[in-house]
C-alpha cells in the first residue's frame, strides 16, 4: 500500500483526489481547518468502503501554509508518523482572489501566492526528502498552472505594480522552476519530480471566486493528476498541460534564473525560521 500526502485536500481537486486514491492506498489528507480535515476524510472513507476489495485508509494532517513555522511543523508530524512516503502532491495553492482584491501578506512577511502556492511547498519538499529517498520509488507530483509569468528578481514580492494574476503566475512558475531543478538534484536516485497544469478553470472554489468561466471538470484535472501519481515510471523534470507533456515559460529553462530563485527560497525561509 501507497502512502500519499496530498496538500490541500480538504477542496477542489485535492479533495477528490483524496477520495479516489483512498481506494487502495494511505492517503495523509492535509488542510488547515480541523473540520474540514475530518469531513474530507469522512467523504473518502465512504467511497472507500463502497469497493469490496478496498485496502486503503486516509490519515489527517493539519497546518497553515502561509505559516512556515507550521509548515515545519507538518513535516516533522509526517516524519514522526509516517514510516514511508511513496507520493508527495503538492496541491495546496491559491488564486488570484476577488477582482480588485489587493496585495498580502503571509505571517512571515512574504507575498501571500508566493508563499502558499510555491514556497510552502519548496520547504515541505525539502524536509521530506530523505523519507521520500528511503521510499523509493518515489514521486513528487507539483500542481502548478498553464498561468506563469516571468519573476522579476528586482522585486519578486512585487512590492511595486502588484497585480494579483501576476502574482498567481509567477508563484506558478516558480513551482515549475523547483520542478526542473529538484528532478536534476535527484537524478538516479528513484524519486521522480514533475509539474502539471491540471485542467483550465476548472469547477472548484478557487474558480468560481475569481469570477472565472468554467471550463474544465474536476475528473480531467483527476485524471490528468493521477498520470503523474500513477504512470510514467521513470520521467522526471517534465511539466504537463494536462495528459501531455508541454513547454513552460521559457524562464523556467534559464539555469542562472533558477539558481537565483533557490537562492531566494532559502533565504526566505531561513529568516522565516531563523
Amino acid at each position: 500500500m501507497r502512502t500519499i500526502l496530498i496538500t490541500g485536500a480538504t477542496d477542489g481537486l485535492g479533495r477528490e483526489l483524496a477520495r479516489r486514491l483512498a481506494a487502495d492506498d494511505r492517503v495523509i489528507v492535509h488542510g488547515r481547518d480541523p473540520e474540514r480535515v475530518r469531513q474530507a476524510r469522512a467523504d473518502a472513507e465512504r467511497v472507500r468502503r463502497v469497493g469490496a476489495e478496498a485496502g486503503g485508509t486516509t490519515e489527517g494532517v493539519l497546518a497553515d501554509l502561509a505559516d512556515l513555522s507550521q509548515v515545519d511543523r507538518l513535516a516533522d508530524e509526517v516524519l514522526d508518523r509516517f514510516d514511508r512516503l511513496d507520493v508527495l502532491v503538492n496541491n495546496a495553492g491559491m488564486g488570484g482572489g476577488p477582482p480588485g482584491s489587493g496585495r498580502a501578506e503571509s505571517q512571515d512577511g512574504i507575498e501571500l501566492r508566493f508563499a502558499v502556492n510555491y514556497l510552502a511547498g519548496y520547504h515541505l519538499t525539502r524536509r521530506l526528502l530523505p523519507l521520500l529517498g528511503e521510499s523509493a520509488p518515489s514521486r513528487v507530483v507539483n500542481v502548478a498552472s498553464a498561468g506563469q509569468q516571468a519573476i522579476d528578481f528586482a522585486d519578486p514580492m512585487l512590492t511595486h505594480g502588484y497585480g494579483r494574476q501576476r502574482a498567481y503566475n509567477q508563484s506558478k512558475l516558480a513551482q515549475i522552476m523547483f520542478t526542473f531543478d529538484l528532478a536534476e538534484e535527484l537524478a538516479g536516485q528513484g524519486v521522480t519530480v514533475n509539474a502539471l497544469h491540471p485542467a483550465t478553470y476548472m469547477d472548484t472554489t478557487m474558480v468560481r471566486e475569481a469570477g472565472a468561466p468554467v471550463m474544465s471538470t474536476v475528473d480531467e484535472g483527476v485524471a490528468a493528476t493521477r498520470q503523474l501519481i500513477d504512470g510514467l515510471d521513470g520521467v522526471s523534470g517534465r511539466y504537463f498541460n494536462g495528459l501531455r507533456e508541454s513547454r513552460a515559460d521559457a524562464q523556467a529553462y534559464d539555469l542562472a534564473a533558477r539558481k537565483r530563485l533557490r537562492e531566494l527560497s532559502d533565504d526566505l525561509v531561513r529568516r522565516a525560521l531563523g
